[in-house]
């Protein structure tokens, strides 16, 4: 999916959301099948916390090497469950990581611009929780009832219910999500009616931002 015309104008910029457990990766996986230009701000983050990165030597500095797992990368599991129990070092954490996030992010776009691609999607967990929405021209959140959210997070990374509740409550309430968003998605269904409603999605999305 490209667009002719000035290399200059910038895609437009798409952040895609949701609560841990949401189906935020299914979503951005099925859009990018779809043509559209997809980046992970974890995916970002990991990068940005490699062994030998500014923000890496910060976290070890203010954490001590006990976070770090056999092979010298971020025990992200033992991070996980710091910032979760405290809200001070979970804000430091993110002192540390965001400026990279946002320094790869502007290079994604830039690169997105080169390529004349019309829009790019970033999916990024705690946008709104991080202010993140002022990179973004649209929100689109996808939405899930809370349990199916506590299973699937229990699932996904072999934790307790107890630990899968305390994830969800370091985010926004959905709700609050929703309101703040100008898309939303419910993935409450079956698979097929969750890619009903993507398709309608793109559909309705690529329309806005052509006219």
């Amino acid at each position: 999916m490209k667009r002719s015309g000035d290399v200059n104008v910038m895609p437009v910029k798409l952040g895609i959301t949701g609560g841990v457990g949401s189906g935020k990766s299914f979503a951005c996986n099925y859009l990018k099948e779809k043509g559209l230009a997809v980046v992970s701000a974890d995916e970002l983050a990991r990068n940005a916390v490699l062994p030998g990165t500014p923000a890496y030597n910060k976290i070890v500095d203010y954490f001590g090497k006990d976070i770090l797992s056999d092979d010298r990368t971020l025990n992200r599991k033992k991070l996980r469950g710091i910032i979760t129990q405290d809200k001070k070092k979970k804000e430091i954490l993110e002192q540390f990581v965001h400026p990279e996030v946002f320094l790869q992010m502007d290079l994604e776009f830039e690169r997105s611009r080169k390529r004349h691609d019309p829009a790019i999607a970033v999916e990024v967990p705690l946008l709104f929780e991080t202010g993140m929405e002022v990179f973004f021209d649209y929100v689109l959140t996808i939405s899930v009832n809370s349990d199916v959210r506590v299973a699937r997070v229990m699932a996904r990374d072999q934790i307790t219910q107890k630990e899968a509740r305390a994830l969800m409550k370091i985010q926004m309430p959905e709700e609050e999500k929703i309101k703040k968003s100008d898309f939303t998605i419910d993935n409450n269904g079956t698979l097929k009616e969750t890619q009903i409603l993507i398709d309608r999605f793109y559909e309705n999305f690529i329309d806005k931002i052509k006219n």
